[in-house]
């Protein structure tokens, strides 16, 4: 497992948007898997679920990520699982720190906007 947390300032929608374009062309085999919205009128949930092929653990990697805004602050929470192959414990977490970081990449680009 690999995990990515930060606080940052910015439009809901725009975040996401930018995630899902950076986190879908970054690889080939990525793909949106499904999400979920709420709305409680002062603060917006927003959860989006990502899977992608990994070539160095020959695995699924997927990729969960929570946004929350309230006023005009974002809250962003990434998670990756299923980067290994054993039985009992992680052999390796290649795949799942390499997707971790588009979502990281995508991040960067938005504040660097």
């Amino acid at each position: 497992m690999a995990k990515f947390e930060c606080a940052l300032k910015g439009d809901f929608e725009d975040l996401l948007d930018s995630l899902h374009e950076e986190i879908t062309e970054a690889s080939a085999t990525a793909s949106y898997e499904d999400g979920s919205m709420l709305d409680l009128g002062n603060v917006k949930v927003a959860v989006r679920v990502y899977e992608r092929y990994s070539m160095v653990g020959s695995n699924r990697v997927s990729m969960n990520i929570t946004v929350v805004e309230k006023g005009n602050s974002l809250y962003l929470t990434a998670i990756t699982s299923g980067g290994s192959q054993a039985l009992f414990y992680k052999v390796n977490t290649f795949g799942e720190e390499s997707f971790l970081k588009s979502c990281v990449k995508a991040v960067e680009k938005y504040i660097d906007q």
